[in-house]
C-alpha cells in the first residue's frame, strides 16, 4: 500500500492503488440482506385439507387400430377394407364423443406413401389423435 508523506519537495505522481475495502463493505451487508430475505420468499400457508376415498375418473376413448401391411393391405380393427372405404369408417369414427384415437399399425417394409395417404385421410375426416404403434423391443 502507497503511503504519503507531508514533505512537499519529495512529492511522486498520483497514488494509482484501488481501495477494496468500501467495496468488501457493500458486498457484506448485501450479502446480509439477502440471507435475511431470502427465507420470506419461500414462505408457505399450511393448510389441512379434508380427507375422502375416491378414485379419480378417468374417461378414456376408444381406439382404432389400423393395420398397413407390408404389400399395402389395410385392416380396420382385424378387418379387411380397401382405401376407397377408408374415408367413411374416418368420419365416423370422427363423429363419435369422445373421439376414439387411431392407432396405426404400420409394417416395417411398407412404403412410406401408403402411410402418408392414410394418415392425410385421417386428417381431412377430422380425427386428431394419431399415432404409431411400434415394438418396444426393438427387433
Amino acid at each position: 500500500m502507497a503511503m504519503g508523506s507531508f514533505n512537499e519537495q519529495a512529492r511522486q505522481g498520483p497514488m494509482a492503488d484501488i481501495n477494496v475495502v468500501p467495496l468488501v463493505d457493500v458486498m457484506l451487508v448485501l450479502l446480509v440482506i439477502f440471507i435475511v430475505t431470502t427465507p420470506l420468499l419461500t414462505h408457505s400457508v399450511k393448510i389441512d385439507l379434508p380427507k375422502a376415498s375416491s378414485s379419480p375418473n378417468l374417461t378414456r376413448p376408444e381406439h382404432v387400430q389400423l393395420g398397413i401391411g407390408e404389400n399395402g393391405e389395410l385392416h380396420w380393427n382385424g378387418t379387411p377394407v380397401v382405401l376407397d372405404e377408408l374415408g367413411s369408417h374416418f368420419s365416423a369414427a370422427a363423429m363419435l364423443t369422445p373421439q376414439p384415437e387411431l392407432h396405426i399399425r404400420a409394417d416395417r417394409g411398407v412404403r412410406y406413401e401408403r402411410v402418408a395417404q392414410v394418415m392425410s385421410l385421417a386428417a381431412k375426416a377430422g380425427l386428431v389423435r394419431i399415432g404409431f404403434v411400434t415394438d418396444p423391443t426393438g427387433k
